[in-house]
């Protein structure tokens, strides 16, 4: 049989849907090794991420049943589904990949001013202290270098914007291609669900 003809098409659906249920099971895991390790310390992160994996992997595994089964229903629900999820990371990744440089820093330190533990995690692995000043000997930090008096201490501001406009636009990258592997497997679902099944009778159509 031709390559666009049932089982190729449901090969390449399934094939799809294996890797995204890979993706989520490695969001999962990921996410709970850098808690279990103490990598992590913001509840909010870690349950995030895993959510993510978690919303992942159940569409992908609505999408390989679907296609296993040939099911109509699940199949409409999956395309839905991953069409609005490619419209809103299509979207986001559109926005990494256009902040300029005064946008960069408003959101870093929205994010930074949000949430004490991820600014814990950050000074604990940049080794710095502060956002936009190093605060006064009274006050408290977790980098190695503000409890020696030897060493100055770099605020983390300085530190993240050395690095956000390559993350940004490697994270924008990354959601770019994702997105368009959503769109695919939208058409792939789309075009499978309008194909009829040679194992069936010849006049019926799933």
């Amino acid at each position: 049989m031709v390559c666009g003809g049932f089982i190729c098409t449901k090969n390449a659906l399934c094939a799809l849907n294996i890797v995204y249920v890979l993706v989520g099971l490695l969001l999962i895991g990921v996410a709970s090794w850098g808690k279990w390790f103490d990598l992590v310390s913001s509840i909010r992160v870690v349950a995030g991420v895993i959510g993510v994996g978690i919303f992942l992997f159940v569409v992908a595994v609505m999408g390989l049943w679907g296609a296993l089964k040939h099911h109509q229903v699940l199949l409409f629900f999956y395309m839905i589904i991953l069409f609005i999820v490619f419209v809103v990371q299509f979207s986001v990744s559109c926005a990494c990949l256009a902040l300029n440089k005064e946008q960069q820093n408003n959101l870093l330190q929205a994010g930074w001013n949000k949430s004490e533990a991820t600014q814990t995690d950050l000074e604990k692995t940049l080794n710095c202290c502060g956002f936009l000043s190093v605060p006064v000997n009274g006050s408290s930090c977790e980098a190695r270098c503000f409890h020696n008096p030897k060493v100055t201490c770099d605020t983390c501001s300085d530190i993240i914007q050395r690095y956000a406009g390559d993350v940004l636009r490697f994270v924008g990258g990354i959601g770019l291609f994702f997105s368009f592997t959503e769109i695919l497997g939208v058409w792939l679902a789309h075009r499978y669900r309008n194909i009829k099944d040679p194992r069936t009778n010849p006049g019926a159509f799933l």
